[in-house]
């Protein structure tokens, strides 16, 4: 049931995180960025175990699709440059294939 919202919610912390070092090393912000992205990473790291899932690699290959998403939404959203087809598409396509993975029936 939460496993949609926890993806999501690791895919931004981790986002967030990473932006912060970007921050910092491309775009001249201040080390003190690095304080919030360094907790943001410790975020995700926490939702990303929260999983209902086996294995982790399980996990973390359904993530991917997830996370490509949410990098598109947040360049659109925080950076102000909108996804083009191309990005749409590929993002579709993971997303398929991520709920392929989440939701795909297992033997036991």
């Amino acid at each position: 049931m939460w496993t949609i919202p926890t993806y999501i919610l690791a895919a931004f912390a981790e986002i967030g995180g990473c932006f912060a070092f970007w921050a910092w090393l491309r775009l001249d912000k201040s080390p003190l960025w690095l304080v919030p992205g360094m907790a943001s990473l410790g975020l995700f790291a926490w939702a990303l175990t929260r999983i209902d899932a086996d294995f982790a690699g399980r996990a973390y290959a359904a993530y991917g699709g997830i996370y490509i998403l949410a990098s598109l939404i947040w360049m659109w959203a925080v950076e102000g440059t909108r996804p083009d087809r191309w990005d749409t598409i590929g993002a579709a396509i993971c997303v398929v294939g991520a709920m392929v993975i989440i939701f795909g029936p297992r033997s036991t």
